[in-house]
């Protein structure tokens, strides 16, 4: 009930009574009082006026369960959410409900990870209070050759998730990495369980770099946050209800179509990697190629210098820029 009366100061420009929030909750006075008080206690600036009633007068960036379910506008993704304050991986415990009965669509969020993971085992920095890292669970019906397509669903909504709530154009250097100012600001990890002709799940891990003001030597070169690149903070909570709507849309569309070619014009117009020469880092083989996009099963299109066409899977294959990580 918290996450609901939160949902409904948010929406409304004017007070509201104590014995409105009553009778379109069912609850009691004493009930509602608690609410608020929580709220209160969590860093809501929220103003009560006798015979008139309760009126949020600031919301902080506080991520939170309840303030996540107040923004989220979706049907599915991110309906059922599970929160920690800190925890060692939420692609760990998500993969933990996945082989038990968690639901499709159930997002995991936590403000700190102390064991973060990033692709082929590396790890991702992961500190308190300014960044989001969070983890959806899916039970697509799908052959699992098709779920890694999956990871590029979560880039282009990561995407324009951050366009929505910032006003800023990202780039996706091919296949998961969101950048702006040629520095990574987002990192996606997708993990599976599947049989031979069947997905058991999915888990799409994603972290987001929000509002770092500064980053070590090791990653300053390579990596920002969307704070330096728009100048002011971002809230976590919001960012994160975008992404899922956006999420909820792009997949919709992908599993219509049984591939990318719904989405795959507008995921090229953001491939940072499309029109450049590019550097294909294989298992025991490197070479120069000039990337043209993706295809429909989210393959990068390539031309050697020899002139070969290639489609290269993403698997254990990098793509770098010939003169730097973009």
């Amino acid at each position: 009930m918290k996450s609901e009366i939160l949902r409904l100061l948010k929406e409304s420009d004017d007070y509201i009574s104590g014995q409105q929030m009553c009778d379109r909750f069912h609850v009691s006075r004493t009930a509602v009082w608690k609410a608020i008080e929580q709220l209160k206690k969590e860093g809501y600036e929220i103003e009560a006026v006798r015979n008139r009633g309760y009126r949020l007068l600031e919301s902080p960036d506080i991520m939170s369960e309840a303030e996540i379910r107040s923004l989220m506008d979706t049907e599915w993704a991110g309906k059922n959410i599970v929160y920690f304050d800190e925890i060692d991986s939420t692609n760990n415990r998500a993969k933990e409900l996945g082989e038990k009965d968690g639901a499709h669509g159930t997002l995991f969020v936590a403000d700190r990870q102390v064991a973060g993971k990033g692709r082929r085992g590396r790890v991702w920095e992961s500190p308190k209070g300014i960044s989001i890292y969070m983890t959806i669970l899916l039970r697509p019906d799908l052959i699992p050759t098709k779920a890694p397509m999956l990871t590029l669903v979560m880039a282009q909504s990561v995407a324009e998730g951050i366009r929505e709530v910032t006003g800023m154009e990202t780039g996706i250097k091919w296949p998961n990495d969101i950048v702006m100012n040629k520095k990574k600001v987002c990192g996606i990890l997708t993990e599976m369980s599947t049989e031979i002709d069947y997905i058991n799940y999915v888990v799409i891990g994603v972290g987001i770099n929000v509002n770092q003001k500064v980053f070590d030597e090791e990653l300053k070169e390579k990596a920002t946050s969307l704070m330096i690149e728009t100048g002011a903070p971002v809230k976590r909570s919001a960012l994160i209800a975008a992404v899922m709507k956006h999420f909820e849309k792009n997949y919709a569309l992908f599993m219509e179509n049984g591939d990318l070619s719904g989405l795959q014009e507008s995921y090229n117009e953001m491939l940072v990697n499309r029109g450049k020469e590019v550097r294909i880092l294989e298992p025991g083989n490197e070479y120069n190629a000039h990337a043209y996009g993706i295809n429909e099963t989210g393959e990068l299109i390539v031309r050697t210098q020899k002139g070969e066409e290639k489609h290269i899977f993403a698997g254990e294959v990098s793509v770098r820029g010939i003169y730097g990580y973009v």
